[in-house]
């Protein structure tokens, strides 16, 4: 799993091949009850020395704890094995339990608040500073303050909204994996070569002698681009909105009573809290300064979006109408845009895929970033937990920073979609010193046939985006792990640098650093670079309304009282439709019941931070082409005012610290190809 002619990695890092599982459950269970124990033994100080010793004690068990179970929560997101699985189910209550110990330990939070209030507390690093406002904020939203009675109920909605998640994400994997469709001839029709195979590979992973359409997103995109069988679209298009529901698989993994009872526990614990409801309970960690504001923000855009998005529909109903179809359907529209694409600009995903073989894009988002940032990438030998799995480190002057692992493919028992996950944070004290290291996860279109793997554009713009978040990690300055990298940063600001990082997919001069033809070596030609370039704002419109529709459904169902069932769940997101979309989806869609990003993941009522986020990432690339993109002094003020800080500044002010003012959304505006008047 490693390879030998690479030198060998200079962070200390874990041994996967050789990692026991039973072990590391082990482990997990003991540092838990040592920590238990450490609990019990802490008491409130009466002096700044003692208090602080007691925080950095305490501090430092909890990191060392973290990674474990982090290394835990990793495998069973990329590994997804029954024993794994079995064993995080079992751990996950207990974890729970701890971290909501923590949150409501008293003598540990006087601790925390005697540090505040001392006068000595000015001494203190920066980084340890904001780490103790952060921590104090974050007791009395774990409820330290509640009486005993509401601080049990407070604990058993934690463990069992931990419980849920998982259960919910699980639901989701086993659901999209359940489903197989061997393919005749007549469904390949359409379906270009390299789709084709991709479906045959599949086939063989499940000893079909044929090709298969699965629910993982190479096959499941590869289908609805490019299939010319109308009913084939639909039968896979009713499997993937319909997964995890009442309406697949016989209800057995439906995820209807999970999100019910999440919505429910999630406004109780907001009430005792004293919020409203969740959707204020969740904005006390962000950059936006109500719901009001988010929401106004969120229709604003809308308003701007529909006469853009009324356009691209039409063209995409036009198109249709010349095949005798004269009502667009849901799963039309992907078929429908590859076609009109390639009327108006001559340009296909397919056409471009073999400028992009994986390992030449990870070559050209290296040397962008390495341009960018002035620091180096250097592929290290290290033990992975995959085949696929490789892993680096970054320099910065010759001296190593920190280090990311990449684990690029689709594959069974992995999940879907793509993300970062901040393994080991930084942390630089008299304690303790440690290096930062990313985990960089995707879901792309694996390699074939032994040959390197060709990515579409659209997944280049998404490797991008994760390695925006990975750098926002690594290049941190922030010494303290919980305002280190993107931890501590405000939810609706943490998808600035990923979302910043997109743009580089976008530069003709980035763009040749990263094509190369995977049989001629030829960059990008002309033609085909300035038909991306001119594909840019293609349906930009219909997007947004897509991704308003999701952030308005999310807001909406966190803030109602009493929280709604699945009915009203579904009515929820049909008025949301009625009030913003202009594709009406089926009424058997079930998206809801595969939203992991807000049942499962860190985005309930929080959705809308990639809308809020992407104002600032405009913005702020809008300073890169007045000063050049690849400006050295405009990289190095964009690395030193927010990816270097983490959360040991204010969002808004490390944005101001690189634009000197607030965020304006006219540069969200132009970059998707619309007018201001819009």
């Amino acid at each position: 799993m490693t390879n030998s002619t690479l030198s060998p990695a200079t962070i200390d890092l874990p041994n996967f091949t050789g990692l026991d599982i039973q072990q590391l459950q082990q482990a997990i269970e003991s540092k838990i009850q040592d920590g238990l124990s450490l609990l019990a033994d802490i008491q409130a100080q009466d002096n700044f020395a003692d208090a602080l010793n007691t925080v950095n004690h305490f501090e430092a068990f909890c990191d060392e704890f973290g990674e474990d179970y982090s290394i835990l929560s990793h495998l069973d997101s990329v590994m997804n094995s029954p024993e794994i699985r079995d064993i995080y189910q079992a751990i996950l209550p207990k974890v729970s339990d701890f971290y909501t110990q923590i949150g409501q330990h008293q003598a540990l939070y006087q601790n925390y608040q005697l540090l505040a209030d001392h006068a000595d507390f000015a001494t203190l690093r920066q980084a340890q500073q904001a780490a103790i406002r952060h921590a104090i904020r974050d007791f009395k939203l774990s409820g330290v303050a509640l009486p005993p009675t509401e601080k049990q109920r407070f604990a058993e909605i934690a463990a069992r909204l931990s419980q849920l998640g998982s259960d919910f994400s699980n639901h989701d994997l086993d659901a999209t994996q359940a489903f197989m469709l061997p393919l005749n001839d007549d469904d390949l029709a359409g379906l270009p070569e390299s789709s084709i195979e991709l479906l045959k590979q599949y086939g063989k992973q499940r000893n079909v002698e044929q090709p298969v359409a699965t629910l993982d997103a190479p096959s499941y995109i590869s289908i609805m681009t490019y299939a010319d069988k109308r009913e084939l679209r639909e039968k896979i298009y009713h499997a993937y909105v319909t997964t995890a529901s009442e309406l697949s698989d016989d209800g057995k993994f439906d995820n209807s009573a999970i999100m019910q009872e999440i919505l429910a526990l999630r406004a109780e614990k907001a009430k005792l809290l004293g919020f409203d409801h969740y959707a204020d309970l969740s904005l006390a960690r962000k950059m936006a300064p109500s719901v009001a504001k988010v929401q106004s923000f969120l229709y604003d855009l809308a308003d701007k979006a529909r006469p853009v998005a009324e356009q691209e529909l039409k063209a995409l109903q036009a198109i249709a109408a010349e095949d005798g179809i004269d009502h667009l359907q849901a799963w039309d529209t992907g078929y429908y845009a590859e076609k009109l694409k390639q009327k108006q600009f001559n340009l296909s995903q397919e056409a471009l895929k073999p400028y992009f073989p994986s390992h030449k894009v990870m070559q050209g988002l290296f040397a962008t970033i390495e341009k960018l940032y002035s620091i180096h990438i250097i592929e290290k030998q290290a033990d992975t937990w995959h085949d696929d799995v490789r892993y680096y480190e970054v320099e910065d002057h010759g001296k190593v920073i920190g280090g990311f692992y990449t684990d690029l493919y689709a594959r069974d028992n992995k999940m879907g979609g793509a993300w970062m996950n901040g393994f080991r944070a930084k942390i630089n004290s008299d304690q303790q010193q440690q290096l930062p290291v990313a985990f960089i996860v995707g879901s792309f279109t694996p390699p074939l046939n032994g040959k390197p793997a060709l990515l579409t554009h659209d997944e280049v713009i998404t490797l991008f985006h994760e390695f925006g978040h990975g750098l926002h990690h690594v290049l941190t300055t922030a010494d303290h792990s919980s305002v280190s990298g993107t931890n501590g940063v405000a939810w609706d600001a943490v998808e600035l640098p990923s979302q910043f990082m997109e743009f580089w997919g976008w530069q003709t001069e980035s763009l040749n650093l990263l094509s190369s033809h995977i049989d001629t070596g030829e960059v990008l030609p002309q033609d085909l670079l300035d038909a991306l370039l001119a594909v840019r704002h293609f349906q930009t419109g219909l997007q947004t309304l897509r991704q308003l529709e999701f952030s308005l459904f999310d807001l909406d169902i966190h803030q109602q009282v009493p929280s709604p069932d699945v009915a009203g769940i579904q009515a929820t997101l049909d008025r949301i439709r009625s009030q913003v979309a202009l594709i009406i989806p089926p009424s058997y869609n079930r998206f809801q019941h595969g939203f992991t990003h807000i049942f499962a993941g860190g985005y309930a009522a929080g959705y809308y931070s990639y809308k809020w986020a992407e104002v600032l990432a405009s913005d702020a690339f809008d300073r890169f082409e007045q000063e050049g993109i690849f400006n050295v002094e405009t990289g190095k003020a964009f690395r030193n005012s927010v990816l270097a800080v983490g959360g040991m500044v204010d969002a808004l002010d490390a944005f101001k610290a690189f634009r000197g003012r607030e965020p304006e959304i006219d540069a969200l505006l132009r970059h998707n190809g619309w007018t201001l008047a819009q």
